[in-house]
């Protein structure tokens, strides 16, 4: 059933890809259709429906539909824009600067990781440029920055060792993160054409409207949610759908606009896959895939493998919720077997690699990223689908990328 799990996974992908058929809409029903091979309930097959992501991603996409309809949001994109002026290629690198120090402060990964993936894609989409790059740096910015002492990432990691009698790390956990997250950044940066970044919408200030008296109460509105969910650890989604709706009690969006604006299909392709990955965990599709990397350990592959098998599990489950607190308390066994590999090497292997996975679409930022640019650019079923595929490659790669670097002993550096 393991098995089997792991190539409904693949079919569900192969076939929304080369048929041209949304994801979600396949993997609803392979769920199904395995968990009847399986013999499970229908309301367990049910109950791995994403509910929370849910409820977020509709509650987002409502708000920014709203600034999108008002056109608040495409001015925003383009005053940025012109800030930048001739030197558009700064802007990814300002991105993940500002993604880091904000995550750093005490927010942390997540939170940064939400807000800021949806404000890049809808900046991408109005600057008429592909989402990959920004989407994938705001990502590795919120991840970079969220190591230190005072965000919840850093405290989870530090506390999960102290359990184990590992203490002192507090410094080099952050830096490794860090630097594990800027390699990547180089990477995409080059990869992906960051360098020669160029957009294609006017940005003469001179040819700009104003701001009218709508967007300014939107733009309000943008600047509570940062506040409230950043400064206060406010619930992004239910904060999202209390904006919006002071912003359609105060007639800044018209409603029916708004609601018809949200991408549904989008939303129905990333509830879908994760409705389908909740049905391979439980039948131990990742479990096998995570024993066999096992077997692959040495000395100097441990962080390596431990690395790849923390970003597996985190492309289908939280990285904090569920990868950390499995993985970690077994780093001090597997140190005392492999030997000659340092228990904050293994630490860091674990989190770093969790944390690149975020740029998945069926993870939260790499999800709301897709949602936002959807809903702006409004690309075609077909192109929806090959950016999936392509937000997904992009997240693969830095699950190796940082997997090998971890077999470097860099992370052995700031002790």
């Amino acid at each position: 059933m393991a098995i089997l799990s792991l190539v409904f996974l693949l079919l569900a992908i192969g076939l929304g890809f080369f048929r041209k058929t949304n994801m979600g809409l396949v993997a609803f029903g392979l769920a199904l259709v395995l968990g009847k091979i399986a013999g499970v309930p229908v309301k367990q097959i049910q109950s791995g429906f994403p509910t929370g992501l849910f409820v977020t991603l509709l509650g987002v996409m409502l708000m920014f539909s709203i600034a999108q309809e008002n056109k608040t949001m495409e001015q925003l994109a383009k005053r940025i824009v012109s800030l930048a002026g001739r030197r558009t290629a700064l802007i990814p690198i300002i991105v993940y600067v500002f993604s880091a120090i904000l995550a750093a402060v005490g927010p942390g990964t997540v939170p940064v990781m939400g807000l800021m993936a949806i404000f890049t894609c809808s900046l991408a989409a109005e600057m008429r440029i592909s989402p990959l790059l920004l989407s994938a740096t705001s990502v590795l910015g919120a991840a970079g920055g969220g190591c230190t002492p005072v965000a919840p990432t850093g405290i989870l990691g530090m506390k999960l060792a102290e359990a184990q009698g590992i203490t002192g790390i507090a410094w080099p956990f952050g830096m490794n993160m860090l630097m594990a997250m800027t390699v990547y950044f180089i990477v995409i940066y080059i990869v992906l054409g960051g360098y020669k970044m160029k957009s294609n919408v006017d940005m003469d200030e001179t040819a700009m409207e104003p701001f009218n008296g709508k967007q300014w109460i939107t733009l309000a509105g943008i600047a509570v949610l940062v506040v409230l969910v950043v400064g206060m650890k406010y619930d992004v989604g239910l904060t999202s759908f209390t904006i919006a709706m002071v912003l359609l009690l105060t007639g800044c969006g018209d409603q029916k606009k708004a609601v018809a604006g949200i991408p549904w299909g989008t939303l129905l392709m990333i509830c879908g896959i994760n409705t389908l990955m909740a049905m391979v965990i439980k039948l131990g599709g990742i479990k096998l895939l995570a024993e066999y990397l096992a077997t692959l350990m040495t000395q100097k592959t441990a962080p390596g493998v431990m690395g790849l098998t923390a970003g597996i599990m985190s492309f289908f489950s939280s990285t904090s919720g569920v990868v950390m607190p499995t993985l970690i308390p077994t780093v001090t066994d597997v140190a005392k077997n492999v030997g000659g590999v340092s228990t904050l090497a293994l630490i860091s292997a674990i989190t770093n690699t969790a944390s690149a996975a975020g740029m998945s679409p069926i993870s939260t930022g790499g999800s709301m990223g897709l949602a936002a640019y959807s809903q702006i650019a409004k690309p075609s079923p077909e192109e929806q689908s090959t950016l999936f595929v392509k937000l997904f490659l992009v997240s693969i790669g830095g699950v190796i990328v940082i997997a090998l670097f971890g077999m470097t002993g860099a992370y052995d550096l700031f002790v």
